[in-house]
């Protein structure tokens, strides 16, 4: 494939390998991803973002939750008052968490997708934002700091923060948490746009680094939002891989040709019964130790473009190689480009 570097990234020899993908992708022989899209041969850095495959994670800031917190406002009523006894916070902490890796640390992994949900802390006084899964996470300012930080070192990056849940939050908490986001990163932001418009060459130009998608209304009134349903995300709901593989296959056959991204949620999701059964191992013991390896099969057998994968997102996203393959998918969109050589 003709040129993409096989090749330093940021330090980090990628090459050819038979033993992965049988022979399809390049291989991560050392250090991370920290700039792989900067590497990207110029026709990919040509292509619509909306047709690249970029890996993401799933409630991507609930490597840390605090146990000494409140339960959140998503959460029944009767899981608060059971809350109320520190055993079932430990054992909430179980299924909440569903990444061990910081946002820094994703970053330099090669995620590029955040799935954030986002919560005002009953009680305060303050209009103070944090991430939420059933605990509270970390203040979301502090997640921003941290993000921004890695673009200011790799500039050749760009991420997707998606905004998709909301509690506790009416208008005057969204205009604070949205003046945060704009502190943050500033010029850095991509103002909404046709989709197909979004390349990286376009985005380097102009040293826009951020695309942030905002499911609410509020969005309308700034330029630097783009609304939520330019990032579909279909869900399976459900605890059975193969009903999880035959919806990825399904909505991907019904995704937009033109005019949104498209979010792959390779992801499973517990029940009350299963939680109930399982309660002491929590989510990565029960269901994705056991079901990864079969979905990062499948994530093998795709191929982005515009009917194909965009961003699939994993919980755990360090538990296999999850970015790097997908990252190398983007060396099918090049099979078009290589010269025909006689034998």
């Amino acid at each position: 494939m003709g040129g993409w570097l096989a090749e330093r990234m940021s330090g980090s020899v990628w090459r050819r390998g038979a033993a992965v993908d049988a022979g399809r992708g390049w291989r991560k022989a050392a250090g991370g991803q920290a700039d792989w899209m900067g590497a990207l041969p110029p026709p990919l850095r040509a292509r619509p973002l909306a047709h690249l495959a970029i890996p993401g994670s799933h409630d991507s800031f609930s490597y840390w939750v605090d146990e000494k917190s409140p339960v959140g406002p998503d959460q029944a009523t009767a899981i608060k008052r059971l809350a109320k006894i520190s055993l079932v916070k430990k054992l909430m902490k179980k299924w909440s968490v569903t990444q061990n890796l910081t946002f820094k640390e994703q970053l330099e992994s090669g995620i590029r997708y955040f799935d954030l949900r986002v919560s005002s802390k009953p009680g305060e006084v303050e209009k103070e934002i944090y991430f939420i899964h059933g605990l509270f996470g970390i203040r979301v300012w502090d997640g921003l700091m941290e993000i921004n930080s890695f673009l200011l070192q790799h500039p050749g990056e760009v991420i997707f923060l998606d905004f998709n849940h909301f509690y506790a939050m009416d208008d005057s908490h969204h205009q604070y948490l949205i003046s945060k986001i704009l502190k943050a990163f500033g010029s850095k932001l991509c103002p909404v746009q046709p989709v197909e418009k979004v390349t990286l060459q376009y985005l380097w130009e102009l040293k826009q680094q951020v695309l942030i998608f905002y499911h609410y209304p509020l969005y309308q009134d700034y330029s630097f939002l783009w609304p939520g349903n330019k990032m579909p995300a279909p869900w399976a709901n459900t605890t059975n891989v193969h009903k999880l593989l035959q919806f990825l296959e399904t909505t991907l056959g019904e995704r937009s040709q033109y005019g949104t991204f498209h979010v792959s949620q390779a992801i499973l999701t517990p029940r009350v019964k299963t939680i109930a059964r399982h309660l002491i191992r929590g989510l990565k013991n029960t269901l994705v130790h056991r079901n990864l390896p079969m979905i990062l099969n499948w994530v093998k057998t795709q191929k982005p473009g515009v009917m194909g994968v965009n961003i699939i997102t994993s919980d755990f996203v360090e538990l296999v190689d999850f970015a790097a393959t997908v990252i190398a998918l983007n060396n099918l969109l090049l099979e078009g480009d290589r010269p025909v050589t006689k034998s």
